[in-house]
């Protein structure tokens, strides 16, 4: 019986953290907007690592104001609703909530998306965020 062949594996690109790129790209989605300022700000020469940094710091940004804007929103229109009709008030209070699990489940899919190609070396553009975190993070 014959051997296989060796796999070859590829060692990625140190970052000037002293992580590989991958994994420190990773780490700047770990703890949310506060690992992706970490990494953005001591981040040098990778740009892989700083593209993911400001993409998971953006997304963290977005997510926190939406849901502020999104509970604002959802009181006042209550309060206003709520002189009105009872049962319109509720109606309109059960829109908001299903529009805000809807923003929490598309940051934690972005989340977990951005998280996946960065392990795998992939400069992948969440929608809109994406253009925002490599124009940022060039400079």
């Amino acid at each position: 019986m014959q051997n296989p062949p060796p796999v070859q594996m590829t060692q990625m690109p140190k970052s000037s953290t002293g992580l590989d790129e991958n994994v420190a790209a990773v780490l700047s989605y770990v703890l949310n907007w506060v690992s992706g300022l970490v990494f953005f700000l001591i981040e040098k020469d990778s740009r892989l690592v700083r593209f993911h940094a400001m993409q998971s710091l953006i997304l963290a940004i977005v997510f926190f104001a939406g849901n502020i804007a999104l509970y604002v929103a959802w009181i006042v229109v209550a309060l206003i609703v709520s002189q009105i009709s009872g049962l319109l008030a509720w109606l309109v209070g059960l829109v908001f909530g299903l529009v805000i699990f809807v923003l929490f489940v598309a940051a934690v899919i972005g989340w977990i998306l951005g998280m996946v190609k960065a392990y795998q070396g992939q400069f992948f553009k969440l929608p809109v965020i994406g253009n925002f975190a490599e124009k940022f993070s060039t400079k």
